[in-house]
């Protein structure tokens, strides 16, 4: 129940830190990098050694590892945009309900049931991103015209690549890892989403698009090492719990849309209207039902 708990916290904590970061002006970009080194660190230093060797290239995860960095890369810097411009609470929702997509990979791929329940938890859930991501008022009257539509379709975008990501990694899991190398594989991935966006980095620093921060180092430690640790706990979670993922999903994801809600509503006065908060209902009654299915 503990390991549960603060995956749920350090999830919610990891968007929530990235609205910090727009109110300060720290850049995103180098704060990510910096996260995603501190994740190799700190996942080596737990794990007792640096997992990644040369013998890594020739296993038959390292293309997914590849991938997989590279999404989470874009994925993050997409969740940095979308906590600045249209909130924590928004974007938590987004995120957390693009499980119907491995929900139904689930069902393609694995033959598993399709019950009239799941069925009205997927709709429900769809109309949830929907409301939840209706324009406010706040978006509305934005002066920033021309971002408009951009604003409004990151919700939509990381509804999908955050569903393809999961897919991926239960695949990954399912068809390629073993308990030995399950740190090998998601510490390479931390490593290569790393490189990318150093790479990127380093051509916005070359090209003047970017002048280096030195608050983006504390900054990307203090969110790498939670950001690994999110993750580790997930893992021992389902591991203890073996055979119970889809219950387990559903509750974790509850619990960090109602966290992230609140802790954005406190912390920085977000405003949500009727009909975002219609949306956040119905994506807790799309996850339990989902889950009850």
């Amino acid at each position: 129940m503990i390991l549960l708990i603060l995956s749920i916290i350090l999830t919610s904590y990891l968007t929530l830190s990235f609205k910090v970061l727009g109110r300060k002006n720290i850049p995103a970009l180098q704060t990510i990098v910096i996260n995603y080194f501190t994740c190799v660190v700190t996942g080596s230093l737990v794990n007792g050694s640096f997992p990644i060797s040369a013998a890594s290239v020739s296993q038959p995860w390292f293309i997914w590892a590849i991938v997989m960095g590279l999404m989470f890369i874009i994925l993050f810097n997409i969740i940095a945009f979308g906590a600045r411009r249209i909130g924590v609470a928004v974007v938590s929702v987004a995120n957390k309900l693009s499980l119907v997509i491995p929900f139904l990979f689930a069902i393609y791929l694995y033959d598993e049931k399709l019950t009239a329940l799941k069925m009205i938890g997927i709709i429900i859930a769809l109309l949830a991103v929907l409301f939840t991501c209706w324009p406010h008022q706040d978006i509305q009257g934005s002066s920033v015209k021309s971002a408009h539509g951009l604003v409004l379709m990151v919700p939509v975008v990381l509804f999908i690549g955050s569903g393809l990501l999961d897919t991926m990694i239960k695949y990954v899991e399912q068809n390629f890892l073993d308990e030995a190398s399950y740190d090998q594989y998601f510490i390479t991935a931390f490593a290569i989403a790393g490189m990318a966006g150093g790479l990127l980095l380093l051509f916005q620093f070359i090209t003047g698009n970017q002048t280096f921060d030195k608050r983006a180092i504390p900054a990307g430690i203090m969110i790498g090492i939670p950001n690994y640790f999110s993750l580790w706990t997930l893992v021992k979670v389902l591991a203890a719990n073996k055979g119970n993922s889809s219950v387990i999903f559903p509750i974790v994801n509850i619990g960090i849309v109602l966290f992230s809600t609140l802790m954005a509503l406190i912390l920085f006065r977000e405003k949500l209207s009727k009909l975002n908060w219609t949306g956040v209902g119905l994506a807790i009654i799309a996850i339990m039902a989902m889950a009850s299915g």
